[in-house]
């Protein structure tokens, strides 16, 4: 009789205790897979879209207006010099035939990035797709610019890759490595100069890289502020959850 008022004990245990956990897996569930907006829920798929939509926009946005003419030239996202050629410009621009040194070195130099930009959205593109639900959401509710972190580390290598080359063929077009060449060895024949040579491909590679990102930032920080930005109805159901 122990025996069978013990089973007894034990089953009612076991069905209230698997009750709960069921009504703990649904909570966590529906916790998981809706978003807010409007009073109607989301699916994973849906959330996930929003998100990629989102930065599809952005980096789209961002690589047309770099890789177009004066896109980096005439913008805020300007690449200078690095820090160690100016030392070569001031003292090799007093010198015959290298007056306008630093202005030519300047526009070859933005020109090539723009010539490089336009490669960017393939690798971005390709990022976006493999990003999961779990990134997704992630990234909806982390920092402002979680979303370009993330795009920076899954294709900052790939993209230096891919801008090197045609940024050096770019400079080569217009001879800027050439000049640079030159003024370099120019500046190292000056006495009582300590001898240099400035990696001018990396230092433009690295610029046009570092204003990229700078702009999918601006376009991510856009959407995110500023719901006249959401341009779709997923964009505004998704993007909902992150304004709360």
């Amino acid at each position: 009789m122990k025996k069978v008022f013990f089973l007894a004990i034990a089953i009612f245990s076991f069905s209230v205790a698997n009750a709960q956990l069921g009504k703990l897996t649904k909570a966590a569930e529906k916790a998981k897979s809706q978003v807010l907006g409007g009073g109607e829920s989301l699916s994973e798929e849906q959330i996930g879209q929003g998100l990629k939509e989102a930065l599809d926009n952005g980096v789209a946005s961002a690589v047309d207006f770099l890789s177009a003419k004066d896109g980096y030239f005439l913008s805020p996202y300007k690449i200078l010099l690095p820090e160690e050629a100016q030392n070569v410009v001031k003292k090799v621009g007093k010198l015959p035939g290298f007056s306008n040194l630093e202005a030519d070195l300047t526009e070859r130099m933005n020109r090539a990035a723009e010539d490089a930009a336009i490669k960017a959205k393939p690798i971005f593109i390709a990022a976006i797709k493999n990003m999961t639900f779990k990134d997704a959401m992630k990234l909806l509710m982390g920092d402002k610019n979680a979303a370009t972190e993330y795009l920076k580390i899954n294709t900052s290598e790939a993209l230096y890759t891919e801008f090197l080359p045609i940024i050096q063929a770019s400079l080569d077009k217009v001879n800027a490595r050439e000049l640079w060449k030159k003024s370099v060895t120019a500046y190292n024949k000056l006495p009582m100069v300590k001898e240099t040579n400035p990696n001018l491909d990396d230092h433009v590679t690295n610029m046009a890289l570092a204003g990229l990102f700078q702009l999918v930032a601006k376009k991510e920080l856009d959407i995110r502020s500023n719901p006249a930005m959401r341009v779709s109805d997923i964009l505004k159901k998704v993007f909902a959850k992150q304004d709360k």
